[in-house]
């Protein structure tokens, strides 16, 4: 049976660098430039995921192609949101060892607390969790950083 890994939301148990990572990321977003993400999001094999289908371009123009708006304002509320949720660690002491945010990636959606769900209607409509449950899984934006303080991927999707 599936035992998820622990939900966190205290920030201060996050490694300095994922939590430095996460203050940078919070800070562009807020500033309201989608420009101020570049800097954190890398060039080559060490790019930031951003696409499944990878994104055949330039990222910040990827993102606001994403965003509801052509600005990327709508983009950067969601990934503040994401990054405002709970979290998982997931893999410890793998390559593959990440963060991630929300928490809910590694939940069993049939299986939230009413709390969680509360929590997970900040971030998407009861239509989108009707999706999922039916997919099986969270498949919103979601947000990777690694315990060296690289941001991994912010994606949406299966």
């Amino acid at each position: 049976d599936y035992v998820p890994p622990a939900v966190e939301t205290d920030i201060e148990k996050l490694p300095f660098p994922v939590r430095r990572m996460r203050q940078l990321l919070l800070e562009a977003a807020r500033s309201g430039d989608v420009e101020r993400l570049r800097p954190f999001i890398g060039q080559g094999d060490d790019v930031t995921m951003l696409s499944f289908g990878g994104i055949g371009g330039d990222p910040i123009e990827f993102l606001r192609s994403v965003s509801g708006d052509n600005e990327g304002h709508e983009i950067l509320a969601i990934l503040i949101e994401v990054l405002e949720a709970g979290y998982v660690h997931v893999e410890p002491g793998t390559e593959n060892e990440l963060y991630i945010w929300p928490y809910f990636y590694a939940m069993q959606l049939d299986r939230l607390t009413p709390q969680q769900r509360v929590e997970l209607f900040k971030l998407l409509t009861f239509g989108d969790y009707e999706e999922m449950l039916s997919f099986g899984a969270y498949i919103f934006y979601r947000v990777g950083i690694t315990p060296a303080g690289r941001w991994r991927f912010f994606v949406a999707g299966d």
